[in-house]
This record gives C-alpha cells, sequence and structure tokens, in this order.
C-alpha cells in the first residue's frame, strides 16, 4: 500500500495548521508579547515539513482507497497535534513536550482538559490557539477533508466510514455539504461572539468562548471557567450554543434546504433534550432541597452543569463535585452519555442509546414470544442488522477501554476516583473529571507524565470513536 496519498494530504493539513498560527502572531504583536515569536517559529516550522512533505509525495494524480483513508484519518489527528503542541513547549507556558501534546490533543479532540495553571495571567496568543485548535477540531478538519479531497480525486465522503461521524449525504456533492457546513459553523460562532460581546465579555474573550462553545471544547481564558464571569445572562449564552453545536449539522443543512421542522422531527434530538432537562430537574431540586441554592439559580447551575457534561464540553459554573453525592452520581453518567451524532459533540451519543434501548425491547419480546419476528425501529425506520452489529460493537469497545484506561491510571498511581473519571473524561471527550484533583476546580497538571500519555491516546481513541485506530492494528487490513 502506497503511503504518498496520506503524506500528502497530511501536508496540505499542516499548511492549514501553519495558517492558523498567524493569527495568535498579530494578537501577540498588537499586545506587545514576546510569544509572537515564538508562533512565527512554530508556523515556519509546520509549514516547512507541511511543504516538504507536499513536493516529496506529489504526483500527476493519485486516488485514496478506503486502507489509506483510514491510515489518513489516524495519522492525521497525531500529525495535527505534534506540530499544535510547539507553541505550548517554547511560549511563557513553558510545558514539557508531553504536557504540551497533552494540550494540543485536548483542543483539537475538543476534549477541554488542561494541564495550564494560571490562565487568567496568560498572553492572549496562547489563549487564541487554545480556542482556535478546539474550533478546528470541532468541524473545522472535517468540513477540510470534504473540500480538499474531491479535488484530489477522492471521495470525500470516505472521511464519514472513518470518522464515524453520522451524517447522511443530503446533498449532491461533498465539496456543496462543506460550504453548508463551514457557513452553518461560522455564522453560529459570530452569532455567539456578539450575544457574549452585548453581554459585557470582552471583545476577545466573547471570540475565544464563542469558537470553544460552538465546538463544544470547553477551553476558557480563565482559571474558573466561566464561572469567572458570574454572569446568569453569559451562563444562559453559553448554555445555549453549547446546545446548538451538539445537534446534528445534517439536520441544520436540512432546514436550509427548507424543511423547517428537521430538527425538532428528529427523534434523536428530542431525545437528548428530553434526558437533559430530566436531569437537569433532579439535579435542581436537589439544590433546592439541601438548601444549597435558591430555586432559579439552581436551575441556572443544574441546567449548565448538565449541558456542558452531555455536550462533552467541559466548561464549568461552580464547582459541581461539591453539590453532594446526588449531583456527582449524575454528573458521572451525564459525563458517559453524550448529545447527538453529527454534532461536535463526543460520547456514546444519544442514537446509539436508542438503537440499544430498542434492542433491549427486542429481546424482552422475544423472550415472552419465542417464535414471534421483532423488529428495531429509528426514526419510523426499520433498523439493519449491521447497524445494530455496529452500535452493539461500539458499544462494547467503549466500555472495555474506558475500563483499560482506567486500570492504567490505577497503575500510575491515582486513587480510583480519579483514575475512573479521568478515563471516563477522556474516552467520551468532556473535559473535567471528578475529585479534587481533576473536578470542576481543578486542573490535570498534577498527574504523571505515565498518566498524560495514557489520557492523550484515550482522547485520541475517543474522538476517533475507537474502530478506526483499532482496525490498523489488525494484521488483515495490512495484506494486499
Amino acid at each position: 500500500m502506497s503511503f504518498k496519498p496520506v503524506f500528502f494530504i497530511n501536508g496540505i493539513l499542516l499548511l492549514i495548521l501553519s495558517a492558523a498560527m498567524f493569527l495568535p502572531v498579530i494578537i501577540d504583536l498588537a499586545h506587545d508579547s514576546g510569544d509572537w515569536k515564538v508562533f512565527a517559529s512554530a508556523q515556519l516550522i509546520t509549514a516547512f515539513v507541511g511543504f516538504a512533505l507536499i513536493f516529496a509525495n506529489r504526483e500527476d494524480s493519485f486516488s485514496l482507497n478506503l486502507r489509506q483513508t483510514f491510515v489518513l484519518t489516524s495519522v492525521s489527528w497525531v500529525f495535527m497535534t505534534a506540530f499544535a503542541a510547539l507553541p505550548f513547549c517554547f511560549s511563557e507556558v513553558q510545558l514539557s513536550y508531553t504536557r504540551a501534546f497533552f494540550e494540543a490533543m485536548s483542543g483539537l479532540t475538543t476534549t477541554g482538559s488542561t494541564v495550564i495553571v494560571g490562565l487568567d495571567d496568560l498572553s492572549k496568543g496562547i489563549l487564541l490557539w487554545r480556542a482556535m485548535l478546539e474550533w478546528l477540531g470541532g468541524i473545522g478538519f472535517l468540513v477540510v477533508a470534504l473540500a480538499v479531497l474531491p479535488l484530489l480525486q477522492v471521495s470525500g465522503m470516505q472521511i464519514f466510514k472513518t470518522q464515524s461521524f453520522g451524517m447522511e449525504k443530503v446533498l449532491p456533492s461533498a465539496q456543496q455539504m462543506a460550504f453548508y457546513i463551514l457557513m452553518l459553523y461560522v455564522c453560529l460562532t459570530l452569532a455567539c461572539a456578539i450575544l457574549l460581546f452585548a453581554a459585557d465579555m470582552s471583545l476577545f474573550d466573547a471570540f475565544c468562548h464563542a469558537m470553544t462553545a460552538v465546538a463544544t471544547g470547553g477551553f476558557a481564558n480563565y482559571d474558573n471557567s466561566i464561572g469567572h464571569f458570574n454572569s446568569a445572562s453569559i451562563d444562559w449564552i453559553i448554555i445555549s450554543f453549547m446546545l446548538l453545536g451538539a445537534l446534528p449539522f445534517v439536520q441544520y443543512v436540512r432546514m436550509l434546504k427548507g424543511n423547517s421542522r428537521a430538527v425538532i422531527d428528529d427523534v434523536q434530538v428530542r431525545t437528548f433534550f428530553g434526558i437533559l432537562f430530566s436531569l437537569s430537574a433532579i439535579v435542581a431540586l436537589y439544590l433546592v432541597y439541601t438548601d444549597q441554592k435558591p430555586f432559579l439559580d439552581a436551575i441556572r447551575s443544574s441546567v449548565f452543569m448538565l449541558t456542558t457534561l452531555m455536550t462533552t464540553a467541559g466548561f464549568t459554573s461552580g464547582d459541581y463535585g461539591s453539590w453532594g453525592p446526588l449531583a456527582v452520581g449524575v454528573a458521572f453518567v451525564a459525563m458517559y452519555l453524550g448529545a447527538c451524532s453529527g454534532s461536535t459533540a463526543g460520547g456514546i451519543k444519544t442514537f446509539r442509546l436508542q438503537i440499544l434501548w430498542a434492542m433491549l425491547q427486542q429481546q424482552v419480546r422475544k423472550l415472552i414470544v419465542p417464535h414471534g419476528v421483532f423488529q428495531v425501529h429509528y426514526n419510523k425506520k426499520v433498523v439493519g442488522s449491521d447497524v445494530l452489529a455496529s452500535v452493539a460493537v461500539f458499544f462494547f469497545v467503549h466500555i472495555m477501554t474506558w475500563l483499560a484506561v482506567t486500570l492504567l491510571l490505577h497503575m500510575t498511581g491515582l486513587d480510583f476516583t480519579t483514575a475512573v473519571s479521568a478515563a471516563i473524561t477522556a474516552v467520551s471527550n468532556v473535559g473535567p473529571g471528578l475529585g479534587p484533583l481533576i473536578g470542576p476546580a481543578g486542573t490535570f497538571a498534577p498527574l504523571s507524565d505515565d498518566a498524560i500519555w495514557i489520557l492523550s491516546v484515550g482522547m485520541l481513541l475517543g474522538r476517533m470513536e475507537f474502530l478506526t485506530l483499532f482496525v490498523l492494528l489488525a494484521p488483515r487490513f495490512w495484506r494486499d
């Protein structure tokens, strides 16, 4: 199998990443920060490697088969992370490469976990870079794949098979799909930034938090995250755009094409909101019952907590780890659920939970009527056996990966609660964990380098939805 197309396209992606570094250069120059030199140097290094890969692997024409697409999708995340980490190493943050790689991986996978302490005092360039990484990782690279691959005589829709993005082909070409998604993504980001600015955020903070909210990433510019602003209006704006980013983008495209009820009629969306508001009500009533918060504050705090966890955004507006056992238990469940397929969110996704529930009902009916024939339905359509198998395998692999990462983290010396919650927050790309170390009031900075590398791999596995990477380990995959 030839790797030339893989390296060629990775060269293009590196050039895009290099171009993105220009904005932090401008911001740091405008604020008299010496870090502009760091970004300029990282930009030159990234561009040099990108051009080298392009020219070394250029051909008059080539095609990309499914095997090469799997390799491309996996390798590109590692390539992007490796070079996106450079500014964190040499800027005023001065992270080791291990921790810089973790921070970049957390950004690009829109996880939102951080090893940086003292965000309030960081240069504007680094804060902007963190936000840009999450914005690019949310849907940006998928849009690039859809737009660029067809120009190289490669089907851009192949990327769906390897990223398990959950979209249907609702437009005649991948480039049209890329255009619609990008426009939606940009418009949502701009709308969020404008509203946050109107709610008394600075213009810089508004754009940074808009990028990370729509990407459901969760990187904030302050150690106290969104709690730093202590504003109900800002909380509700962030909640709204986390939710918008967590809905299927394909349904937005359908709305633009004339189906005004596309989002409302999607059973996945209705189920997602049903779970979110039910859990929010439980936590809100618990906070009121235990006299921790007045009614309206309890509603806002609980909705924010459940939204940030279920959309896997990772923002915090308060330390929900101190709200008591029921709130912590609900938070742990929410970490595992995720939002909608075809969105910027991670986790298991509501669609898969619905399929699993339907499969359970099917099995119960078969036990009651052994000779009956029962089919699984979703959105008023019969679900094929291949989809059922795919969902079951995904759930199994998700559980086993979580357990494996938990065991490995426990072996590094972490206590059980920290290991369990760190594992689930990594493989579900959630952000904060539970406990005093990595909870909403802490960071991942105290963890050992071994734990940091384990979590970096866990974040990548979660973002790639496991099977894309695991298929590369199968000997049969590499046989001609």
